[in-house]
């Protein structure tokens, strides 16, 4: 595994500008474009970058996103799939979801909570899963868009930054540590949104010390009243 992610070669960085989403015109940098120069940033991330809601996007646990550019061909077939033409956004090219970072070769199954990365010339670490919300029914003009992508496991992730620096396309993406092998992200978005009520492995994820800590306590509330909670608000249908 990690000779796998020795080779990985960054394929685009990616940065927006707050602008109204949908019809809720609700402020969203979600639509990302590729830099072609290289950029700095910080502990909150991409110094070329924005986001419209700081409360749901962005901070220290989310500083930067990666969603693999591996998954585009799997919503390509799902979306133009369904009935009436498709109207979100191109599937050709990286920025879709709203990621900073995009790759190919690495996926969710093949990177685990509190992996510690080379990117460009920083240090970053993975603090958690990509939880989606009702922004991405909007970005993609499909109701059950967020639900699709929470059900699939094909979420991305999120970065804390460890060591501030540098970044552009072309860089390499390294493993320089791997601190829990057996909590891969799949196994981690499995937990949360499928196997739900696994108290056991539960109680094991809150232990975890690099875990973001709203995930953290995610995991406490659902272990302290016994269910799961209801998503449909956050997911919009």
């Amino acid at each position: 595994m990690t000779n796998l992610l020795d080779v990985i070669e960054i394929k685009s960085v990616l940065v927006g500008e707050v602008k109204p989403l949908g019809e809720r015109q609700a402020p969203s940098a979600i639509d990302k474009k590729p830099l072609t120069a290289r950029s700095d940033y910080n502990e909150f991330g991409l110094l070329a970058d924005s986001q419209g809601d700081l409360e749901a996007h962005g901070g220290l646990e989310k500083a930067l996103h990666h969603y693999p550019f591996d998954h585009y061909g799997y919503w390509s077939s799902v979306l133009s799939s369904k009935e009436g033409a498709y109207e979100g956004p191109s599937l050709d090219l990286p920025g879709a979801f709203g990621e900073n970072i995009s790759t190919s070769g690495v996926v969710e199954s093949l990177v685990c909570l509190g992996d510690i990365f080379q990117l460009g010339t920083g240090v970053v670490q993975i603090s958690q899963g990509r939880q989606p919300c009702w922004k991405l029914n909007e970005r993609f003009c499909e109701r059950k868009m967020a639900r699709s992508v929470q059900k699939s496991g094909r979420t991305g992730w999120y970065y804390r930054v460890l060591e501030v620096g540098s970044v552009g396309p072309g860089d390499k993406f390294v493993l320089k540590e791997r601190l829990a092998p057996e909590w891969d992200l799949a196994r981690v978005t499995n937990l949360l949104y499928v196997d739900t009520k696994n108290f056991a492995a539960l109680e094991e994820m809150v232990q975890l010390p690099y875990l973001a800590e709203s995930w953290r306590k995610l995991a406490e509330r659902r272990l302290a009243k016994g269910e799961v909670e209801d998503w449909s608000g956050r997911l919009g249908g």
